[in-house]
């Protein structure tokens, strides 16, 4: 670029003749697209962060992560244009990620030379907001977010809608409507200098304008055959100085081996941080989460019953010998308290004793202990009363009962167990309010492994996109 007003540049050619009916599958024949794009955004990601800190601590962007990043945006602009975001034109999208003459969209960016260290820690979230809004609309969801949820047609986008009114139009005269072809480059447009600039491509902020036509006009991009007039005067011969650095060597194109490693190593970054942030935050958890006694204990909820139990689902123990739930989960303890104030029961049995005994009985089941916040998620059971109470059972593994909060606590054992809550004389309704723990003896040990193997995959991570992004040029 030897002048311009917008670094970023997007431009389009529309196609003369169009298939009238092709629109109705380039969404289809655009699937193996998508799916290598899903990988290579992942890419991006990463490699956006990697590129926020070389800028925060540099103020330069590492030009071989420029390119490839700006190979995306260029992919899929070429993609959109052919698909759901433009369908301009027939010719199907080639697989790369660098600038093709022969096909009829373009995306380029100038390269920053310097970039604001500053100015990275606020555009790509706080002074992009206004942009973030009106790109919401033209591609969706604005509406639908200011709707509050409530309009479920406000997730189609302006560019959506234009499009659709393109292709009917198409299938039914042949031609693509020049007027509405414009303004669906300027939306496009506009989102694409937008991507570039929250993906700290450029400092400059995108005009809130609306450039219309194939041809980017926010962007002037002169060569000898644009001139228009008399040729400019010839400049005067340079003044002799210091020997200029000789120019880099022109990039090579990017191949196929090293887009896939930067994908990889791109997942394998992704992998590391989410076994360093598991890792980390299961050590939190053993670390601060434990009461006195060792228990890892939930909040207190309510549990109430029409009938006269609540019982949880079955819980199924099973291991290579005992040592595996004594590693794993050594002691449940469970805490109840009666509501109102009186006695409650609380009992550990083995599941088909339970289910014999409540048989036929009214009782609620815990479905969901995630859901409901303060109070559990309960599927009610209709039927009677039992024929005797919870305390003449001889079949409890552990059970206590009595007034105030009642705390069992029982050594765990391989098989399917239920935990019941009952009033002792059988009673109802029931109603209580229950918190459950468990000692993890091998908490913080996962946590450990976790940690190390998010350490070793992300130096691997680090090993791969070095060697990907190295030599990128030639010698």
């Amino acid at each position: 670029m030897s002048a311009h007003t917008y670094p970023v540049r997007v431009d389009a050619t529309l196609q003369d003749r169009l298939s009238r009916w092709l629109w109705l599958v380039k969404w289809l024949l655009a699937i193996p697209h998508y799916v290598v794009l899903l990988f290579l955004w992942i890419a991006f990601a990463v490699l956006s962060v990697v590129s926020f800190f070389a800028i925060l601590f540099t103020g330069r962007y590492p030009r071989g992560i420029f390119d490839f990043n700006v190979g995306v945006l260029r992919w899929t602009w070429r993609v959109t244009y052919y698909a759901c975001g433009g369908l301009g034109t027939d010719q199907y999208p080639p697989f790369t990620l660098e600038e093709r003459a022969d096909y009829p969209a373009h995306l380029e960016v100038e390269y920053p030379q310097s970039l604001s260290r500053g100015l990275v820690l606020v555009k790509w979230w706080l002074l992009a907001i206004p942009h973030y809004i009106v790109v919401g609309i033209f591609l969706g969801g604005g509406w639908y977010v200011a709707s509050g949820g409530e309009d479920s047609t406000a997730g189609v986008g302006l560019i959506g809608l234009l499009v659709l009114v393109a292709a009917v139009v198409l299938l039914f005269t042949g031609r693509y409507p020049r007027s509405v072809f414009d303004l669906v480059l300027g939306l496009n447009r506009w989102v694409l200098r937008v991507a570039a600039y929250v993906s700290l491509m450029t400092d400059e902020y995108p005009p809130f304008r609306l450039d219309q036509g194939g041809t980017d006009p926010g962007t002037a991009m002169l060569t000898s055959h644009d001139t228009v007039g008399p040729p400019p005067p010839t400049p005067p011969p340079p003044v002799p100085g210091p020997a200029a650095a000789p120019p880099a060597p022109p990039a090579r194109p990017w191949s196929v081996g090293r887009v896939i490693a930067l994908v990889i190593g791109s997942l394998l970054a992704v992998t590391s941080l989410g076994l360093l942030t598991g890792g980390g935050g299961t050590l939190l958890v053993d670390r601060t989460m434990r009461d006195d006694d060792g228990y890892l204990t939930s909040s207190l909820v309510q549990v109430d019953s029409p009938g006269h139990a609540v019982i949880s689902q079955s819980v199924e123990l099973r291991g290579a010998g005992a040592v595996v739930p004594e590693r794993w989960l050594d002691k449940v303890k469970v805490e109840a308290t009666a509501r109102p104030a009186g006695a409650v029961f609380v009992g550990i049995a083995p599941t088909a004793d339970v289910d014999a005994y409540l048989r036929g009985v009214a009782r609620s089941v815990v479905v969901d202990p995630g859901e409901g916040g303060d109070h559990w998620k309960l599927d009610d059971v209709r039927g009677g009363s039992p024929a005797t109470p919870p305390t003449a059972q001889s079949f409890w593994a552990e059970s206590v009962t009595g007034a105030g909060t009642q705390t069992l606590t029982w050594d765990v054992d391989q098989g399917d167990w239920t935990i019941v809550v009952m009033d002792p004389a059988a009673a109802a309704p029931v109603g209580a309010d229950v918190a459950i723990g468990a000692t993890v003896p091998v908490l913080d040990e996962i946590g450990v492994v976790l940690l190390v193997s998010g350490a070793v995959v992300g130096a691997i991570a680090v090993v791969v996109l070095v060697l990907a992004l190295r030599r990128r040029r030639t010698s």
